[in-house]
């Protein structure tokens, strides 16, 4: 018989309320509380906390408090990765995040769902789908990014979208449900690096 932490992985039906599953969580409420108590002064503490609580966090990681998650053990963070305040990530499933991923602030991502079926959901019956996110991501602020959902690389969710279905490659999505705006091009490139020019002309 597997465990409830092997269905919950596993994407399957699971009770939450499981001793193994509490420890977890208690754990991540712990670090988290350590964490958003912290000081912009307190570097070397902060860092030594986002090691302990994600399951994988590469170099320059950065979470502005108050940030929030259920167990960060399912969440995996690559290099530059930077939170703005209130980023809650509920990793009921895999989270896997890139590097030189940008969020704005209030940005969720839930990996949790409930069965539509009453009955079966209040007998405290979830269920977990993996989030994906590439690398050279800037998602908006207040943005939801919903189970299931893989964004690509080189990609702008823009603020205030709802994401519900998987995200291409180089694109800029936005809305609710998220759709692909339009491509990001050269004509991109050229624009920033002209801007990025008159940048150091001043």
């Amino acid at each position: 018989m597997r465990s409830e932490k092997e269905k919950m992985l596993a994407g399957d039906l699971y009770i939450a309320h499981d001793p193994e599953l509490r420890v977890d969580f208690h754990r991540a409420k712990k670090l988290v509380r350590e964490y958003n108590h912290t000081t912009e002064d307190q570097t070397d503490e902060r860092k030594s906390i986002i090691q302990k609580l994600f399951k994988q966090s590469g170099t320059g990681v950065y979470l502005e408090p108050p940030f929030y998650t259920d167990y960060g053990i399912h969440t995996v963070v690559g290099d530059n990765f930077y939170a703005n305040y209130e980023t809650i990530i509920l990793d009921i499933a895999e989270v896997k995040i890139g590097n030189n991923v940008f969020f704005g602030p209030r940005v969720g991502l839930y990996t949790a769902g409930h069965p539509i079926d009453a009955v079966i959901r209040n007998e405290a019956f979830e269920y977990g789908k993996p989030i994906t996110i590439g690398n050279d991501v800037w998602v908006g602020g207040n943005v939801v990014i919903n189970p299931g959902v893989t964004i690509g690389s080189n990609v702008i969710i823009g603020s205030g979208s709802i994401v519900v279905k998987d995200i291409p490659d180089n694109v800029i999505a936005v809305g609710n449900p998220c759709r692909v705006l339009r491509k990001i091009n050269d004509s991109d490139k050229k624009y920033w690096e002209l801007e990025k020019q008159k940048y150091f002309e001043n």
